[in-house]
């Protein structure tokens, strides 16, 4: 972790003297911190909580990855944004914004998505990866990547009220993959998106993230190898588990076979409300729901006998931006409110980004109902392809 080192100026120590007070640190420690480059991947919720936090700390070099543009939705817990960056592509107001905070920093923007053709390259560049990505594929992609390059992984993810954290290296000490096996089918688990984030959990996990990056950059501490983090908002909890690598070794890819049961992305809050399960909506029928595109929603909808639209979100969300002419039963009621959707209807199910719309599809068609299909994408899909008139959230 030695990246192209400069002496410490006057300046630069008088900034960093809180952390030069503390036991085990000293110039040398603050000289690692300075040579150092870490690669952040993903500008949202945790990305913006974890960046300043690695820049303040005094991390000589810091990439940023990140395909997204900023959108309002983002600003209540993306901090680095202001209302004047929406539209703005993350990676550039991001850098902007970390400039001001340590001038002397060198930021690197990557305006692009992680993926399976450029992983290694990207992180090849760097000593230390912190994924602050909200998604499965990009979560499991750099835990492979990492593994293969056997440079140190600080992950973090959020949900609703809840995270968690932990630090992976192979080939020394476990991944994520050996403590979460298998990855989740699309949809299998809820986003952020679709099922809602707590900004003080982003921040509180960001934290965290950067805490054990400084850790394993400096030696001073005991990173989380090996361990995971789990954090309770609603009870002010945190909870450690610990976990080893899986048998038989890796070679960072995913194994030939995964134990069932998909991987949480929090712990569940023990009195968070009640929202539909395997118990209140059954899996899916034999028969799968066909999934509409937006315009072949909109084709049916000019018809002269245009289906039932249904929509399952919530009373707040529907409030925000709404299709004209939709019966809406938010998905946790549906069962006990089925009885108001006609068993001889065309329906066609619509939420905000499409998983849930397919979750009461199926739970229609294992009731009885046998036209039924589901709008792709969601309403956020019909705003950004039929009608922009639509607010998107």
């Amino acid at each position: 972790m030695d990246g192209a080192r400069t002496p410490l100026d006057a300046d630069y120590l008088q900034r960093h003297v809180r952390q030069l007070m503390l036991p085990g640190y000293d110039v040398a420690t603050q000289e690692r911190l300075q040579g150092a480059r870490v690669l952040v991947v993903g500008a949202g919720g945790l990305g913006c909580a974890v960046l300043p936090q690695l820049v303040a700390s005094g991390i000589g070099t810091i990439g940023i990855v990140d395909d997204d543009v900023v959108e309002t939705s983002n600003l209540a817990r993306q901090t680095l944004y202001g209302p004047a960056d929406v539209g703005t592509p993350k990676v550039e107001a991001a850098l902007a914004q970390l400039g001001r905070l340590a001038p002397d920093a060198r930021l690197v923007g990557h305006r692009t998505r992680l993926d399976a053709t450029n992983d290694g390259e990207l992180l090849s560049g760097y000593d230390l990866v912190v994924d602050g990505s909200d998604n499965f594929p990009t979560r499991y992609l750099v835990d492979d990547a990492a593994a293969a390059l056997g440079m140190p992984l600080v992950w973090g993810a959020v949900h609703q009220f809840a995270g968690q954290c932990g630090v992976a290296w192979a080939p020394d000490h476990p991944t994520y993959r050996d403590l979460f096996p298998r990855e989740p089918a699309p949809g299998e688990i809820p986003s952020c998106a679709e099922a809602g984030v707590l900004p003080g959990v982003c921040a509180t996990i960001g934290a965290l993230l950067a805490t054990e990056a400084v850790k394993v950059l400096t030696g001073v501490g005991d990173p989380l190898l090996g361990r995971v983090l789990l954090y309770d908002a609603r009870r002010a909890e945190l909870k450690e588990v610990a976990y080893r690598a899986a048998t038989g070794g890796r070679a960072g890819a995913p194994p030939a076979a995964a134990p069932p049961g998909p991987p949480p992305s929090v712990p569940a809050a023990p009195s968070a409300p009640a929202a539909p399960s395997a118990r209140a909506v059954p899996a899916a029928s034999a028969r799968e729901p066909r999934a509409l595109t937006p315009h072949e929603l909109a084709a049916l909808r000019a018809d002269d006998a245009p289906p039932l639209v249904l929509d399952v979100r919530e009373d707040w969300e529907i409030s925000l931006a709404a299709l004209p002419g939709t019966r809406n039963v938010p998905l946790r009621e549906l069962p006990q409110r089925i009885d108001e959707i006609p068993a001889d209807a065309d329906v066609v199910v619509l939420c905000h980004h499409g998983v849930r719309s397919e979750q009461a599809a199926r739970f229609l068609l294992a009731a009885g109902r046998s036209r039924v299909s589901h709008l792709a994408g969601g309403i956020d899909a019909w705003s950004r392809t039929v009608d922009p008139g639509v607010r998107r959230y």
